[in-house]
Protein backbone atom coordinates (compact mmCIF):
# COMPACT_ATOMS: atom_id res chain seq x y z
CA UNK A 1 0.00 0.00 0.00
CA UNK A 2 1.22 3.54 -0.66
CA UNK A 3 2.69 4.89 2.68
CA UNK A 4 3.25 1.66 4.42
CA UNK A 5 6.43 0.78 5.81
CA UNK A 6 8.76 -1.77 4.01
CA UNK A 7 10.67 -4.11 6.44
CA UNK A 8 14.04 -4.08 5.13
CA UNK A 9 13.91 -8.09 4.44
CA UNK A 10 12.06 -7.41 1.35
CA UNK A 11 12.26 -6.29 -1.86
CA UNK A 12 12.51 -2.19 -2.11
CA UNK A 13 8.91 -0.50 -2.99
CA UNK A 14 10.86 1.16 -6.30
CA UNK A 15 12.12 -1.94 -7.55
CA UNK A 16 8.69 -4.05 -6.75
CA UNK A 17 6.55 -1.26 -8.60
CA UNK A 18 9.16 -1.61 -11.38
CA UNK A 19 8.45 -5.02 -12.02
CA UNK A 20 5.23 -5.05 -11.85
CA UNK A 21 5.17 -2.58 -14.49
CA UNK A 22 7.51 -4.13 -16.43
CA UNK A 23 5.28 -7.28 -16.08
CA UNK A 24 2.45 -5.99 -16.67
CA UNK A 25 3.39 -3.82 -19.90
CA UNK A 26 4.47 -6.99 -21.39
CA UNK A 27 1.15 -8.51 -20.44
CA UNK A 28 -0.50 -6.01 -22.31
CA UNK A 29 1.96 -5.87 -25.19
CA UNK A 30 0.73 -9.41 -25.85
CA UNK A 31 -3.27 -8.23 -25.62
CA UNK A 32 -2.25 -5.86 -28.38
CA UNK A 33 -0.41 -7.83 -30.63
CA UNK A 34 -3.19 -10.89 -30.71
CA UNK A 35 -5.78 -7.99 -31.54
CA UNK A 36 -3.63 -6.45 -33.83
CA UNK A 37 -3.67 -3.33 -32.09
CA UNK A 38 -0.93 -1.10 -32.40
CA UNK A 39 1.60 -0.10 -29.41
CA UNK A 40 0.47 2.97 -27.43
CA UNK A 41 1.92 6.19 -29.30
CA UNK A 42 1.62 9.58 -28.66
CA UNK A 43 1.68 9.96 -32.78
CA UNK A 44 -1.40 11.90 -34.15
CA UNK A 45 -2.58 9.25 -35.76
CA UNK A 46 -2.33 6.59 -33.07
CA UNK A 47 -5.48 4.45 -32.24
CA UNK A 48 -8.10 4.97 -29.86
CA UNK A 49 -9.47 3.50 -27.76
CA UNK A 50 -8.22 0.64 -26.13
CA UNK A 51 -9.82 -2.85 -26.39
CA UNK A 52 -11.88 -3.28 -23.61
CA UNK A 53 -10.07 -6.32 -22.43
CA UNK A 54 -7.40 -4.53 -21.85
CA UNK A 55 -8.72 -2.40 -18.90
CA UNK A 56 -7.25 -4.32 -15.99
CA UNK A 57 -3.79 -4.66 -16.98
CA UNK A 58 -3.90 -1.00 -17.61
CA UNK A 59 -5.40 -0.03 -14.38
CA UNK A 60 -2.31 -2.13 -12.62
CA UNK A 61 0.02 -0.28 -14.81
CA UNK A 62 -0.99 3.17 -14.74
CA UNK A 63 -1.56 3.20 -10.45
CA UNK A 64 1.92 1.75 -10.47
CA UNK A 65 4.07 4.50 -12.76
CA UNK A 66 2.00 6.69 -11.00
CA UNK A 67 3.03 5.78 -7.14
CA UNK A 68 6.99 5.57 -8.40
CA UNK A 69 6.60 8.59 -10.16
CA UNK A 70 4.86 10.05 -6.77
CA UNK A 71 7.87 8.53 -4.86
CA UNK A 72 10.39 9.64 -7.03
CA UNK A 73 10.04 13.28 -5.76
CA UNK A 74 10.58 15.54 -3.34
CA UNK A 75 7.52 16.65 -1.13
CA UNK A 76 7.54 20.34 -2.59
CA UNK A 77 8.48 18.67 -6.07
CA UNK A 78 5.59 16.81 -5.64
CA UNK A 79 3.20 18.86 -4.04
CA UNK A 80 3.86 21.08 -7.22
CA UNK A 81 3.06 18.45 -9.70
CA UNK A 82 -0.26 18.05 -7.99
CA UNK A 83 -1.12 21.96 -8.71
CA UNK A 84 -3.04 22.56 -11.89
CA UNK A 85 -3.71 26.22 -12.08
CA UNK A 86 -0.89 26.75 -14.74
CA UNK A 87 -2.05 23.51 -16.26
CA UNK A 88 -5.52 25.06 -16.66
CA UNK A 89 -3.87 28.32 -18.43
CA UNK A 90 -2.37 26.25 -21.27
CA UNK A 91 -5.57 24.27 -22.03
CA UNK A 92 -7.99 27.29 -21.57
CA UNK A 93 -5.55 28.91 -24.26
CA UNK A 94 -5.69 25.91 -26.38
CA UNK A 95 -9.84 25.93 -26.65
CA UNK A 96 -10.56 29.84 -26.27
CA UNK A 97 -8.60 30.42 -29.46
CA UNK A 98 -9.54 26.99 -30.90
CA UNK A 99 -5.36 26.57 -31.49
CA UNK A 100 -6.04 22.28 -32.06
CA UNK A 101 -7.64 23.76 -35.68
CA UNK A 102 -5.13 25.71 -36.89
CA UNK A 103 -2.67 23.17 -37.11
CA UNK A 104 -2.36 21.17 -39.89
CA UNK A 105 -3.15 17.45 -39.28
CA UNK A 106 0.36 15.69 -40.48
CA UNK A 107 2.01 18.79 -40.76
CA UNK A 108 3.27 21.45 -38.83
CA UNK A 109 2.63 25.78 -38.00
CA UNK A 110 5.41 28.28 -36.70
CA UNK A 111 4.58 29.91 -33.45
CA UNK A 112 4.68 33.32 -35.18
CA UNK A 113 1.61 31.91 -37.35
CA UNK A 114 -0.66 30.65 -34.58
CA UNK A 115 0.12 33.97 -32.90
CA UNK A 116 -1.43 36.43 -35.97
CA UNK A 117 -4.14 34.15 -35.29
CA UNK A 118 -4.57 35.03 -31.85
CA UNK A 119 -5.44 38.96 -31.17
CA UNK A 120 -3.61 39.98 -28.63
CA UNK A 121 -0.66 38.26 -27.96
CA UNK A 122 2.42 37.86 -28.67
CA UNK A 123 4.57 35.66 -30.46
CA UNK A 124 6.57 35.27 -27.23
CA UNK A 125 3.91 34.36 -24.81
CA UNK A 126 2.27 31.82 -27.29
CA UNK A 127 5.20 29.93 -27.69
CA UNK A 128 5.35 29.76 -23.68
CA UNK A 129 1.84 28.72 -23.29
CA UNK A 130 2.51 25.99 -26.39
CA UNK A 131 5.81 24.92 -24.56
CA UNK A 132 4.17 23.91 -21.30
CA UNK A 133 1.02 22.17 -23.22
CA UNK A 134 3.65 20.02 -24.73
CA UNK A 135 4.88 18.75 -21.34
CA UNK A 136 1.80 17.27 -20.62
CA UNK A 137 2.15 15.73 -23.86
CA UNK A 138 -0.51 17.99 -25.81
CA UNK A 139 0.86 19.42 -29.18
CA UNK A 140 4.76 18.48 -29.67
CA UNK A 141 7.86 21.01 -31.34
CA UNK A 142 9.24 18.35 -34.20
CA UNK A 143 11.53 21.31 -34.88
CA UNK A 144 12.19 24.97 -32.56
CA UNK A 145 9.54 27.15 -32.97
CA UNK A 146 7.51 24.67 -34.54
CA UNK A 147 4.01 23.01 -33.37
CA UNK A 148 2.53 20.00 -34.44
CA UNK A 149 -0.20 17.50 -33.46
CA UNK A 150 0.52 14.65 -30.75
CA UNK A 151 -2.53 11.89 -30.28
CA UNK A 152 -4.25 14.55 -27.51
CA UNK A 153 -4.32 17.41 -29.62
CA UNK A 154 -5.40 15.72 -32.86
CA UNK A 155 -8.44 14.71 -30.86
CA UNK A 156 -9.20 18.20 -30.07
CA UNK A 157 -8.90 19.17 -33.41
CA UNK A 158 -11.10 16.13 -35.03
CA UNK A 159 -13.40 15.77 -31.96
CA UNK A 160 -15.29 19.38 -31.64
CA UNK A 161 -17.18 17.79 -28.64
CA UNK A 162 -13.62 17.13 -26.82
CA UNK A 163 -13.02 20.46 -27.31
CA UNK A 164 -16.46 22.10 -26.24
CA UNK A 165 -15.62 19.44 -23.11
CA UNK A 166 -12.49 21.09 -22.11
CA UNK A 167 -13.40 24.37 -23.04
CA UNK A 168 -16.39 24.19 -20.43
CA UNK A 169 -14.04 22.84 -18.32
CA UNK A 170 -11.81 25.82 -18.35
CA UNK A 171 -13.92 28.19 -18.59
CA UNK A 172 -16.69 27.32 -16.40
CA UNK A 173 -15.73 24.78 -14.18
CA UNK A 174 -12.23 26.03 -12.88
CA UNK A 175 -12.91 29.71 -12.10
CA UNK A 176 -16.66 27.75 -10.19
CA UNK A 177 -13.53 25.57 -8.68
CA UNK A 178 -11.79 28.65 -6.80
CA UNK A 179 -14.65 29.54 -5.11
CA UNK A 180 -16.02 26.52 -3.96
CA UNK A 181 -14.34 26.66 -0.43
CA UNK A 182 -15.54 30.56 -0.27
CA UNK A 183 -18.98 29.40 -0.87
CA UNK A 184 -18.43 26.29 2.00
CA UNK A 185 -17.39 29.27 3.97
CA UNK A 186 -20.51 31.61 3.60
CA UNK A 187 -22.81 29.07 3.46
CA UNK A 188 -21.73 26.15 6.06
CA UNK A 189 -23.74 22.75 4.94
CA UNK A 190 -25.87 24.28 2.48
CA UNK A 191 -28.15 22.07 0.66
CA UNK A 192 -29.18 24.40 -1.70
CA UNK A 193 -28.25 23.61 -5.17
CA UNK A 194 -27.95 28.21 -5.51
CA UNK A 195 -25.70 28.05 -3.16
CA UNK A 196 -22.15 27.13 -5.15
CA UNK A 197 -18.77 28.01 -5.87
CA UNK A 198 -20.07 28.05 -9.27
CA UNK A 199 -22.58 30.44 -7.67
CA UNK A 200 -20.45 32.47 -6.42
CA UNK A 201 -18.33 32.92 -9.70
CA UNK A 202 -21.18 34.08 -11.33
CA UNK A 203 -21.45 36.92 -8.76
CA UNK A 204 -25.31 35.79 -7.98
CA UNK A 205 -27.23 33.24 -5.83
CA UNK A 206 -28.67 30.99 -8.59
CA UNK A 207 -28.58 27.12 -9.33
CA UNK A 208 -26.25 26.37 -12.13
CA UNK A 209 -29.41 25.67 -14.78
CA UNK A 210 -30.59 28.84 -13.92
CA UNK A 211 -27.31 30.84 -14.58
CA UNK A 212 -26.29 29.04 -17.50
CA UNK A 213 -30.34 28.67 -18.48
CA UNK A 214 -29.91 32.59 -18.83
CA UNK A 215 -27.64 33.07 -21.71
CA UNK A 216 -28.39 30.46 -24.71
CA UNK A 217 -24.77 30.26 -25.93
CA UNK A 218 -23.71 29.62 -22.53
CA UNK A 219 -26.62 27.09 -22.36
CA UNK A 220 -25.78 25.22 -25.54
CA UNK A 221 -22.03 25.55 -25.25
CA UNK A 222 -22.00 23.67 -21.72
CA UNK A 223 -25.38 21.06 -23.40
CA UNK A 224 -22.51 19.89 -25.95
CA UNK A 225 -19.63 19.49 -23.85
CA UNK A 226 -21.70 16.98 -21.52
CA UNK A 227 -22.71 15.14 -24.38
CA UNK A 228 -19.28 13.75 -24.76
CA UNK A 229 -20.40 11.37 -21.79
CA UNK A 230 -22.75 9.79 -24.77
CA UNK A 231 -20.02 9.11 -26.79
CA UNK A 232 -18.09 6.98 -23.99
CA UNK A 233 -18.27 3.38 -23.50
CA UNK A 234 -18.54 3.21 -20.07
CA UNK A 235 -22.07 5.28 -20.03
CA UNK A 236 -23.35 2.80 -23.51
CA UNK A 237 -27.34 2.51 -22.93
CA UNK A 238 -26.55 -0.72 -23.49
CA UNK A 239 -25.85 -1.25 -19.53
CA UNK A 240 -29.08 -0.35 -18.53
CA UNK A 241 -30.87 -2.01 -21.56
CA UNK A 242 -28.70 -5.83 -20.97
CA UNK A 243 -28.78 -5.63 -17.39
CA UNK A 244 -32.00 -4.76 -16.44
CA UNK A 245 -34.96 -7.53 -17.87
CA UNK A 246 -36.99 -5.71 -19.85
CA UNK A 247 -37.92 -8.03 -22.07
CA UNK A 248 -39.88 -9.81 -19.22
CA UNK A 249 -42.24 -6.80 -18.58
CA UNK A 250 -44.50 -7.88 -21.87
CA UNK A 251 -46.81 -4.64 -22.62
CA UNK A 252 -45.07 -1.96 -20.01
CA UNK A 253 -45.09 1.23 -19.72
CA UNK A 254 -41.92 3.33 -19.22
CA UNK A 255 -41.12 6.79 -17.62
CA UNK A 256 -38.01 8.45 -18.04
CA UNK A 257 -38.23 11.73 -15.50
CA UNK A 258 -35.87 14.58 -15.85
CA UNK A 259 -35.09 12.59 -18.71
CA UNK A 260 -33.89 15.15 -21.41
CA UNK A 261 -30.77 14.55 -20.67
CA UNK A 262 -30.81 11.17 -21.63
CA UNK A 263 -33.10 11.13 -24.44
CA UNK A 264 -31.24 8.60 -26.69
CA UNK A 265 -31.47 6.40 -24.08
CA UNK A 266 -34.82 6.38 -24.01
CA UNK A 267 -34.64 5.99 -27.61
CA UNK A 268 -32.32 2.75 -27.73
CA UNK A 269 -34.49 1.33 -24.76
CA UNK A 270 -38.07 1.86 -27.53
CA UNK A 271 -36.17 0.14 -29.81
CA UNK A 272 -34.46 -2.80 -28.25
CA UNK A 273 -37.68 -3.62 -26.86
CA UNK A 274 -41.04 -3.59 -28.93
CA UNK A 275 -42.57 -4.19 -25.40
CA UNK A 276 -42.50 -0.68 -24.15
CA UNK A 277 -44.07 1.98 -24.06
CA UNK A 278 -41.91 4.85 -23.19
CA UNK A 279 -42.32 8.55 -22.52
CA UNK A 280 -39.09 10.96 -21.73
CA UNK A 281 -40.56 13.64 -19.25
CA UNK A 282 -38.84 17.08 -18.47
CA UNK A 283 -39.59 20.71 -18.31
CA UNK A 284 -39.39 23.21 -21.30
CA UNK A 285 -36.81 24.49 -20.34
CA UNK A 286 -34.46 21.09 -20.65
CA UNK A 287 -36.81 19.50 -23.49
CA UNK A 288 -36.28 21.89 -26.53
CA UNK A 289 -33.25 20.10 -27.81
CA UNK A 290 -35.20 16.47 -27.80
CA UNK A 291 -38.39 17.85 -28.56
CA UNK A 292 -37.46 19.83 -31.71
CA UNK A 293 -35.04 17.08 -32.74
CA UNK A 294 -38.23 15.24 -33.45
CA UNK A 295 -39.17 11.20 -31.90
CA UNK A 296 -37.42 9.10 -34.58
CA UNK A 297 -40.17 7.69 -37.05
CA UNK A 298 -38.97 4.21 -35.96
CA UNK A 299 -40.31 4.27 -32.61
CA UNK A 300 -42.50 7.68 -32.84
CA UNK A 301 -45.85 5.11 -32.26
CA UNK A 302 -44.32 3.94 -28.96
CA UNK A 303 -42.04 6.94 -27.46
CA UNK A 304 -43.43 10.65 -26.52
CA UNK A 305 -42.15 13.69 -25.00
CA UNK A 306 -44.31 15.07 -21.79
CA UNK A 307 -43.47 18.19 -20.72
CA UNK A 308 -43.93 19.29 -16.88
CA UNK A 309 -43.64 22.70 -14.93
CA UNK A 310 -41.89 21.34 -12.28
CA UNK A 311 -39.45 18.03 -11.83
CA UNK A 312 -40.19 17.98 -8.26
CA UNK A 313 -43.89 18.26 -8.18
CA UNK A 314 -46.13 15.12 -7.25
CA UNK A 315 -46.69 13.20 -10.37
CA UNK A 316 -50.17 13.28 -11.35
CA UNK A 317 -51.72 9.76 -11.15
CA UNK A 318 -53.07 8.16 -14.39
CA UNK A 319 -55.67 5.79 -14.94
CA UNK A 320 -52.93 4.32 -17.23
CA UNK A 321 -50.31 2.73 -14.85
CA UNK A 322 -46.48 3.05 -14.94
CA UNK A 323 -44.81 -0.26 -14.74
CA UNK A 324 -41.08 1.60 -14.57
CA UNK A 325 -39.89 5.22 -13.64
CA UNK A 326 -36.37 5.85 -14.35
CA UNK A 327 -34.04 7.87 -13.01
CA UNK A 328 -30.73 7.48 -15.09
CA UNK A 329 -27.81 9.85 -13.86
CA UNK A 330 -30.00 12.54 -12.36
CA UNK A 331 -29.75 12.20 -8.74
CA UNK A 332 -26.34 12.78 -8.48
CA UNK A 333 -26.54 16.40 -9.00
CA UNK A 334 -29.19 17.45 -6.26
CA UNK A 335 -28.07 17.52 -2.58
CA UNK A 336 -30.27 15.08 -0.33
CA UNK A 337 -33.06 16.51 0.44
CA UNK A 338 -33.73 17.39 -3.08
CA UNK A 339 -33.40 13.82 -4.32
CA UNK A 340 -35.79 12.91 -1.54
CA UNK A 341 -38.36 15.75 -3.25
CA UNK A 342 -37.92 13.75 -6.58
CA UNK A 343 -38.31 10.30 -5.00
CA UNK A 344 -41.34 11.39 -3.24
CA UNK A 345 -42.95 13.47 -6.50
CA UNK A 346 -43.12 9.22 -7.90
CA UNK A 347 -44.99 8.28 -5.21
CA UNK A 348 -48.73 9.01 -7.03
CA UNK A 349 -47.30 6.28 -9.66
CA UNK A 350 -46.31 3.43 -7.62
CA UNK A 351 -48.57 0.25 -7.19
CA UNK A 352 -47.71 -3.14 -5.72
CA UNK A 353 -45.16 -4.78 -9.12
CA UNK A 354 -43.93 -1.13 -10.08
CA UNK A 355 -40.44 -1.10 -10.46
CA UNK A 356 -38.25 2.27 -9.64
CA UNK A 357 -34.96 1.98 -11.59
CA UNK A 358 -32.04 3.97 -10.74
CA UNK A 359 -29.40 4.11 -12.80
CA UNK A 360 -25.96 6.39 -11.55
CA UNK A 361 -23.21 6.66 -10.20
CA UNK A 362 -22.18 3.81 -6.87
CA UNK A 363 -19.41 5.36 -5.32
CA UNK A 364 -16.73 2.22 -4.50
CA UNK A 365 -15.07 1.46 -1.00
CA UNK A 366 -11.53 3.13 -0.96
CA UNK A 367 -9.32 1.38 -2.25
CA UNK A 368 -11.51 -1.19 -3.52
CA UNK A 369 -10.67 0.17 -7.88
CA UNK A 370 -7.92 0.82 -9.78
CA UNK A 371 -6.43 4.59 -7.66
CA UNK A 372 -6.58 6.40 -10.76
CA UNK A 373 -10.06 5.63 -10.99
CA UNK A 374 -11.39 6.47 -7.59
CA UNK A 375 -9.23 9.41 -8.23
CA UNK A 376 -11.54 10.59 -11.03
CA UNK A 377 -14.37 9.71 -9.07
CA UNK A 378 -13.99 11.67 -6.21
CA UNK A 379 -13.05 14.62 -8.67
CA UNK A 380 -16.20 14.20 -9.79
CA UNK A 381 -17.65 14.00 -5.91
CA UNK A 382 -15.82 17.56 -5.45
CA UNK A 383 -17.31 18.79 -8.52
CA UNK A 384 -21.01 18.31 -8.20
CA UNK A 385 -20.65 19.62 -4.84
CA UNK A 386 -19.36 22.67 -6.30
CA UNK A 387 -21.66 22.94 -9.23
CA UNK A 388 -24.85 21.63 -7.49
CA UNK A 389 -24.31 20.96 -3.66
CA UNK A 390 -24.64 17.60 -5.34
CA UNK A 391 -22.63 14.43 -4.70
CA UNK A 392 -21.76 10.59 -5.32
CA UNK A 393 -22.86 8.34 -3.42
CA UNK A 394 -22.03 4.85 -2.33
CA UNK A 395 -24.41 2.01 -2.15
CA UNK A 396 -25.38 2.27 1.44
CA UNK A 397 -25.93 6.28 0.85
CA UNK A 398 -27.96 5.47 -1.71
CA UNK A 399 -29.98 2.45 0.05
CA UNK A 400 -30.04 5.24 2.81
CA UNK A 401 -31.70 8.11 0.72
CA UNK A 402 -34.01 6.06 -0.92
CA UNK A 403 -36.11 4.37 2.47
CA UNK A 404 -35.84 7.99 3.52
CA UNK A 405 -37.79 9.21 1.07
CA UNK A 406 -40.40 6.37 1.85
CA UNK A 407 -40.49 2.77 3.95
CA UNK A 408 -42.33 1.52 0.98
CA UNK A 409 -39.55 1.84 -1.46
CA UNK A 410 -37.29 -1.76 -1.37
CA UNK A 411 -33.89 -1.81 -2.55
CA UNK A 412 -34.23 -5.27 -4.07
CA UNK A 413 -30.88 -5.55 -6.09
CA UNK A 414 -28.11 -3.51 -6.66
CA UNK A 415 -26.09 -4.31 -10.10
CA UNK A 416 -22.38 -2.82 -11.09
CA UNK A 417 -21.63 -4.31 -14.63
CA UNK A 418 -18.06 -3.95 -15.23
CA UNK A 419 -16.97 -1.53 -17.43
CA UNK A 420 -19.77 0.82 -16.83
CA UNK A 421 -19.42 4.20 -15.15
CA UNK A 422 -22.88 3.64 -13.56
CA UNK A 423 -24.59 1.00 -11.39
CA UNK A 424 -28.11 -0.03 -11.55
CA UNK A 425 -30.45 -0.09 -8.37
CA UNK A 426 -33.57 -1.69 -8.56
CA UNK A 427 -36.08 -0.60 -5.96
CA UNK A 428 -39.88 -2.19 -5.49
CA UNK A 429 -42.72 -0.69 -4.12
CA UNK A 430 -44.01 -2.78 -1.12
CA UNK A 431 -47.44 -1.04 0.39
Amino acid sequence: MPGSSTPSCSKPRILELADRISHSAAHLDSILRAKDVPSPSFAEDAPAPYPPETDDVRDVIVDAAAELYDLLLEPMALLYKKTGHNNMVCLQFITRFSVADMVPAGGQISFGDVAAKVPGLTESIVGRLLRHAMTMHVFHEPQPGMVAHTKASKALQTNPVLNAWLRNGTHEMWPAAVKMLDALEKWPESSEPSETGFALANGTVATAFEILGSDPARAARFGRAMSIYAMKPEYSPSYLTEYFDWASLESARVLAVAGASYFQVAVELARRFPNLQVTVQDTAQALPVPAAGAVPADVEERLNVAVVEDTFAPQMSSTQPVDVVLLRWVLHIWPDKYCVRLLRAQIPLMRTGTKLVIQDVIFPKPGTVAQWREQDLRASDVHMANLFNGKERTAEEWEALIVDADLRFVVSRVVEPKGSALGIIEVAWQE
